[in-house]
């Protein structure tokens, strides 16, 4: 019962007539974050996280008999496109206005969102512990130590909690790794039901 007069409230809400594709664009960045829930599941079967065995690990997984190499095609693309909607989607939301009072933590949640996006990325990106992903991420841990000009030693102890010690290593992957399949999924889950909520509650903005 409870059930059907929740599915009865989501289809009788009233959608303004200006809203076309442009402006489900945030739908189509809740779709691909499913594709890479799905598949990011799939795969922590097949992926060894340590320096020694991931890349490994990976490229097994790419002559996999049994599809695993479609998923992390799917993964990978998937990725690509979370970034491109997400980008048109806070292109829409900032030409149109959506961003201006009364919705002003929506758009703040959102670019939160767009961060974690950001960081699932780079995580992701580091994981598979090849030349290019441990470079990547040796670059991008390092640029915390910019704020030490500011604030000495804030930010060289940024870079000490990403690394999880001087230099990037076995400490590095295990973090990035906690941060992809953990840590940022549960932020995001908790940020977007948020976001959702108060785009339920104050209606998608108006038009230009």
């Amino acid at each position: 019962m409870e059930a059907q007069s929740l599915a009865d409230d989501a289809l009788s809400k009233y959608v303004p007539p200006h809203v076309g594709l442009f402006f489900c664009l945030g739908g189509f960045v809740v779709m691909a974050f499913v594709a890479q829930f799905t598949t990011g599941l799939l795969l922590t079967f097949y992926f060894a996280p340590t320096v020694v065995d991931a890349c490994a690990s990976v490229a097994l997984l790419e002559l996999s008999a049994d599809d695993a190499w479609l998923a992390r095609s799917l993964h990978r693309w998937a990725s690509n496109f979370v970034l491109l909607a997400m980008l048109l989607h806070l292109s829409r939301v900032y030409l149109t206005g959506g961003f201006k009072k009364p919705r002003e933590l929506t758009w703040i949640s959102g670019a939160f969102l767009a961060l974690l996006a950001l960081a699932f990325g780079v995580s992701g990106y580091s994981l598979p512990w090849d030349q290019i992903g441990l470079w990547a991420l040796q670059i991008v841990s390092a640029v915390p130590e910019t704020v030490d000009d500011v604030l000495p030693a804030a930010g060289l102890g940024i870079v000490f909690s990403i690394r999880g010690g001087f230099s990037v290593g076995q400490e590095t992957l295990s973090r990035a790794r906690t941060a992809h399949t953990l840590a940022l999924p549960a932020a995001v889950t908790i940020i977007a039901l948020f976001h959702f909520l108060l785009i339920r509650k104050q209606g998608v903005s108006g038009p230009l």
